[in-house]
């Protein structure tokens, strides 16, 4: 067999035919030569099994492989079996790739062995159909520039786009793979990676640009919906942050605070007060408990999740509560 690549690109695929065109030649224009395409036909219908046999015979480092229909995950997998260089870089056939993001990716990983994923900063288009909510996730995500950021707000929201990312296949093969656990994948894998000690980073350029149209995954499946989401981040946080909590303090009475009430009720943690600076809210009682402002808090030993989802709130409750000497992912975490 040949020499393996310096990277792999690791692509699922199903009837994306409309934009593949774009997404491969965004691939074929890359400044890094020296990679494969592994990409997972996933039971398509339309003309994506045409078009990527189209693209292998043009050009050898195209693998297509073809596989029932079996969903996301099974495609991840599958494709990452064969994938035959130590860096992966995923990539969305809907999607386009700066011409150098593979290179500076790949630099970044050789010249920092200690980091395991590599992100980049990322725009979504087409821009004038973009929604004010997307603008605000972009800008946050990107804000997040290194592994300190990132960990901090990793129980935020999925702190990196998918299929921007560039990591090591060992440390990928290392934590299991990809799950299906009813919720995303991607940040299923985030959470784990952490977990083993991973350490990530960001360039700030953008170097990936995500397309949004009406049929992306994270709209249309449930596995991206807010509950799914929520339902990860509550796996994750039970064996470590959570760890022999009876109760816990919750900051934020609003909706987002009260569906995270219901999900840790069924796990038998209840909350002892609610944190709030709303004084319609203060000194009333919620699902039996207390509603305090920020100056009455004392943990005594408990645990406090911010579950504050009102955009720029986050911010402003870290400023408040500063001068109280709490830890961030000791203390509290923050999970809106």
């Amino acid at each position: 067999m040949s020499r393996p690549p310096r990277v792999s690109i690791l692509m699922p695929v199903r009837n994306e035919a409309r934009y593949l065109t774009a997404a491969l030649e965004s691939l074929f224009r890359q400044t890094m030569v020296d990679w494969e395409l592994v990409v997972v036909d996933d039971g398509s219908t339309d003309a994506t099994p045409a078009m990527l046999a189209a693209a292998a015979r043009r050009d050898p480092r195209v693998r297509p492989l073809r596989c029932r229909e079996g969903g996301l995950v099974a495609a991840l997998n599958e494709g990452l079996a064969a994938c035959r260089a130590p860096l992966i870089a995923r990539m969305d056939g809907d999607d386009i790739a700066h011409p150098r993001r593979l290179e500076m990716q790949a630099d970044l990983l050789d010249a920092e062995p200690g980091i395991g994923l590599a992100a980049c900063a990322f725009r979504h288009f087409p821009r004038p159909a973009i929604k004010q909510g997307m603008v605000a996730y972009e800008a946050w995500q990107n804000g997040l520039h290194d592994h300190g950021t990132i960990m901090r707000d990793l129980f935020v929201e999925s702190p990196f786009v998918h299929p921007s990312v560039m990591l090591r296949r060992d440390l990928l093969a290392g934590v299991g793979g990809y799950r299906d656990c009813g919720w995303p994948e991607d940040y299923d894998l985030w959470l784990r990676l952490a977990a083993a000690g991973c350490r990530f980073a960001r360039l700030a350029q953008p170097l990936f640009f995500w397309r949004d149209h009406p049929e992306r995954a994270t709209r249309t499946k449930a596995e991206y919906a807010a509950n799914a989401f929520r339902a990860c981040k509550l796996h994750h946080l039970l064996p470590g942050f959570l760890a022999r909590q009876q109760s816990v303090v919750m900051a934020g009475a609003g909706l987002e605070g009260r569906a995270w009430q219901r999900l840790l009720a069924a796990e038998g943690i209840g909350v002892s007060r609610w944190l709030d600076v709303d004084p319609r809210k203060i000194g009333r009682q919620l699902h039996g408990a207390p509603i305090i402002p920020p100056h009455q808090l004392q943990l005594s030993g408990e645990k406090m999740l911010v579950a504050i989802g009102v955009r720029g709130a986050r911010e402003e409750f870290r400023r408040l509560i500063h001068p109280l000497g709490l830890r961030e992912g000791l203390d509290f975490i923050c999970v809106a």
